[in-house]
């Protein structure tokens, strides 16, 4: 079917585009690549695999910043095609989903190399190691600003989570947690020779971006799968219908989330005494979290 057949004349982008996020998401990407390239070169030139090591794992943190920049890009692209029934707000929840998992792998990763430290320990270039830590917490302080500064910008606005933000922010505050605690541990190393903290250090680490992960996909899983119906909406919604007409009685009910703070709500209504549809849309417009009501009579 065409995109002409389905250009209706009602407007499905309920979705209000985060541009200082998706903005402050760009400049994160491109001081991480730009950091990244640098490492890389530097590791090479220098013959370090602890540069070249950190360059590689810094490459994870600007893919999740690229995925988040391209979820803004594609979700205001194509936020006026028919195409999409409720928007195209779930580009970004799919894209915040898809970096938990990421967040996932990565902690797993760092479990698997810190368990082969602790059963095969080698030396560690400390001065160079702890160095490359403290150029690396830096530049992830900074990118943490940007984004930090774009959700609070946009908190103000809005009372739910940017969640495609959030997984940015996520990823480098991971990275910024473990660099500060590679710099706790190759300090203590440096100074008292207790070689066990490096290790130590990056499963403490890895068990907090385990956590992080597991309540990020939580939260983009269950808007992802419409599990909303035991949002404190749903009470909101029937407390509406309930005041407005005592005699009405809700059939079914239905909640998708269509943005940050907006549903739909699609609903069946039964009564004995004849219902007003136009009246019913009116009254749960006023709630404003509800957008695109849709109301079916149900047969008495």
């Amino acid at each position: 079917m065409s995109n002409n057949i389905l250009n209706f004349s009602y407007n499905h982008n309920f979705h209000s585009a985060n541009l200082t996020a998706k903005k402050n998401t760009l400049y994160a990407m491109i001081i991480t690549i730009s950091m990244m390239i640098a490492e890389i070169i530097g590791g090479i030139y220098f013959n370090s695999m602890a540069l070249l090591a950190d360059g590689w794992h810094m490459s994870s943190h600007a893919l999740a910043l690229g995925l988040a920049y391209f979820a803004y890009i594609m979700s205001n692209r194509y936020k006026s095609d028919a195409r999409f029934s409720f928007g195209t707000y779930k580009m970004e929840i799919l894209a915040s989903y898809t970096s938990a998992l990421s967040l996932l792998v990565i902690a797993f990763l760092m479990i698997y190399h810190s368990i082969l430290k602790f059963i095969n320990p080698e030396s560690i270039a400390y001065k160079e190691a702890i160095l490359i830590a403290i150029i690396g917490l830096m530049v992830n302080l900074i990118c943490a600003w940007l984004l930090r500064s774009s959700h609070d910008h946009h908190h103000n606005h809005h009372h739910h989570d940017d969640l495609n933000l959030k997984a940015a922010y996520i990823h480098v505050l991971t990275d910024a947690l473990t660099s500060i605690l590679a710099i706790v541990a190759l300090g203590f190393g440096l100074l008292f020779g207790v070689d066990f903290l490096d290790p130590l250090m990056g499963i403490i680490g890895a068990i907090l971006v385990l956590v992080w992960a597991i309540g990020l996909l939580k939260q983009s899983g269950k808007i992802l799968l419409d599990a909303n119906m035991n949002e404190p909406i749903v009470s909101e919604v029937v407390d509406i219908l309930r005041l407005f007409r005592s005699d009405i009685e809700i059939k079914d009910l239905h909640l998708l989330k269509v943005a940050n703070d907006k549903y739909t709500c699609i609903i069946s209504l039964n009564s004995i005494n004849p219902i007003d549809i136009n009246l019913i849309k009116k009254e749960l417009s006023k709630h404003e979290e509800l957008v695109h009501i849709i109301v079916e009579i149900y047969p008495y």
